[in-house]
């Protein structure tokens, strides 16, 4: 488990989405940590920039592409941040998909030997988190890093996930959420969310491990694992949902608000996770 307090929830945001106010807004809400997704860049300027805006509240960057950014690069932003910003940033790397990135091979190789340079500069595992989905990276990240942040996955994946990584690893899955009652209407945000994600092989392969069939990943998703990727509702009812990875063996939930309003929809489940 890392040093850094993450507390049980944590705010998801895209780097190029979040502004300091939206910062600010995340720790004055009471969440315990603001991921910031999207590939945020290697040198880490825009995250340092988010933390010194802010008082307390720990940054995790999900995640900082292995293929674009050297990992000399990314140590010695860390080193920078740290000297600064001490005990605020963990840095969260991936490999991203095959599909966006041409120089993608030997994916597994390549995350043991980025994590190599990295440590081998002197970044703590306990500051490195990885983004895993299959049995070796998830093996990887528990024994090397801090632990895993998946993504695009349900609660079948955490509990795979904590019995492959045992019982001490950071696992922070990342549920999308809408605040809408009607689940047509619900449904159609959401798949217009989740249906790149659906059409990348990574994904895809995940999800048919957790034992979805093809016909569920068909068509934008059904509507029994659009329902499982994607909680809506009520406050109260997505704040369950949300509890169902945390029983399921997360130890913390990146929460990613989709829709019209998120930072509104921040608000209002603010009131229910910490009230």
């Amino acid at each position: 488990m890392s040093v850094i307090d993450l507390g049980v929830y944590g705010f998801w945001k895209r780097l190029a989405d979040t502004t300091l106010d939206t910062a600010r807004l995340a720790e004055d809400l009471g969440f315990g940590a603001l991921w910031v997704g999207g590939s945020p860049p290697g040198d880490l300027e825009a995250v340092e920039t988010l933390i010194a805006a802010t008082e307390r509240i720990p940054v995790v960057t999900g995640i900082v592409n292995m293929w674009r950014f050297d990992p000399g690069t990314v140590a010695a932003a860390f080193h920078r941040v740290e000297r600064r910003l001490p005990g605020r940033l963990i840095v969260g790397l991936g490999i991203g998909h095959p599909e966006a990135t041409k120089e993608y091979a030997s994916p597994y190789r390549t995350m043991v030997e980025y994590l190599d340079r990295v440590t081998s500069a002197g970044v703590p595992n306990d500051r490195l988190l990885l983004a895993a989905l299959g049995p070796r990276a998830l093996r990887l990240a528990a024994e090397r890093t801090v632990g895993a942040h998946p993504y695009t996955t349900t609660t079948r994946h955490t509990v795979m996930a904590r019995e492959i990584m045992g019982p001490d690893a950071l696992l922070a899955p990342t549920p999308k959420v809408v605040l809408e009652v009607d689940p047509v209407r619900a449904r159609m945000v959401a798949r217009e969310s989740i249906d790149r994600y659906l059409r990348l092989l990574n994904y895809r392969n995940s999800l048919l491990r957790e034992g979805w069939s093809e016909s569920d990943l068909a068509d934008g998703g059904s509507d029994v694992l659009t329902d499982a990727l994607v909680f809506h509702g009520t406050p109260a009812t997505i704040v369950s949902s949300l509890r169902g990875h945390l029983d399921a063996g997360a130890s913390h939930v990146c929460i990613q608000v989709i829709g019209d309003d998120p930072l509104a929809g921040y608000r209002h489940l603010a009131g229910h996770l910490f009230g």
